[in-house]
């Protein structure tokens, strides 16, 4: 296979979104920050550099560098060419590295951060739920608790509890920046309908948040339930809550990743009716 590798334009989109599809589960990141962001990049949220690897017309590989200096990889094919090619024209650091996680091994050492430290190094398994078959957990679904849309007013706790996620899951030191950046997530999130929060009478229980979405599909990202308040389902119910919420307005599919290092969280997704379809992972620097 003869490829050439170049960074992507608007002309571009429609053979972007063909070979995205076909690798639908794993490039949810992707797709829903074309359809937010476009493919010119301004350096505003959900915008990216793309470049991609191009077997005739067809893109048979792709890398984002994207608005918050991850790069995010969907290449089974020409990785290490278009890794370098997607930051050599973003002119952006590298704070991480997300996508399948055999293609995140050999973008690292296509970019020479083998030795590079990290904050973290998850290797995830990918999993994908058809929301026919969502199991609803009984406290919700009998009315015991209730799961609704972050409100303006939510957004200082919200932040809180985002800082203390990325502190524990993602490896980030608190201070200034990472609050600013938890800020940020949160109302990026929240002003696009994406942020729920689950209620258990009047306390404010569980956090679940969608990190992309499309039409018919959202991918499940950054949960969390405060320490003092673990192990009595309400992630679970959150991230159920949150599915429900919107099956009414056309979505069918559900994705999320997550480690084997958190069997408590693969376990209570698996009771919800996720199933292991492959392997994901993030690195950051």
């Amino acid at each position: 296979m003869s490829v050439v590798v170049r960074v992507l334009c608007p002309g571009d989109v429609p053979a972007l979104e063909s070979f995205l599809l076909a690798h639908r589960d794993s490039s949810l990141f992707l797709r829903s920050n074309v359809r937010s962001g476009g493919i010119v990049d301004r350096g505003e949220p959900y915008q990216a550099t793309y470049a991609a690897a191009f077997d005739g017309d067809r893109i048979v590989g792709v890398a984002a560098h994207c608005w918050n200096d991850s790069l995010v990889v969907q290449a089974p094919a020409a990785v290490e060419p278009v890794v370098r090619e997607a930051v050599r024209a973003s002119g952006r650091r590298i704070r991480g590295l997300v996508g399948p996680w055999g293609q995140l091994v050999a973008a690292r050492t296509a970019l020479g951060l083998d030795g590079s430290a990290t904050r973290m190094c998850s290797r995830d398994d990918l999993f994908a739920l058809d929301l026919a078959a969502l199991v609803v957990p009984a406290p919700l679904a009998e009315g015991r608790v209730r799961c609704r849309a972050t409100r303006a007013d939510d957004l200082d706790l919200v932040t809180e509890w985002r800082v203390g996620y990325r502190t524990e899951l993602m490896g980030d030191t608190d201070g200034p920046e990472l609050r600013r950046l938890a800020r940020d997530d949160m109302e990026l999130m929240h002003r696009a309908g994406s942020s729920f929060l689950l209620e258990d009478g009047n306390a404010l229980v569980a956090f679940s948040a969608f990190n992309a979405r499309l039409p018919d599909v959202v991918q499940i990202g950054g949960v969390w339930t405060p320490p003092a308040l673990r192990s009595r389902g309400y992630a679970r119910a959150a991230v159920a809550g949150s599915l429900v919420a919107v099956r009414p307005e056309g979505v069918t599919r559900s994705i999320l990743f997550t480690g084997e290092d958190n069997p408590a969280a693969q376990r209570a997704y698996v009771a919800l009716g996720y199933r292991r379809i492959g392997e994901y992972g993030l690195i950051g620097f």
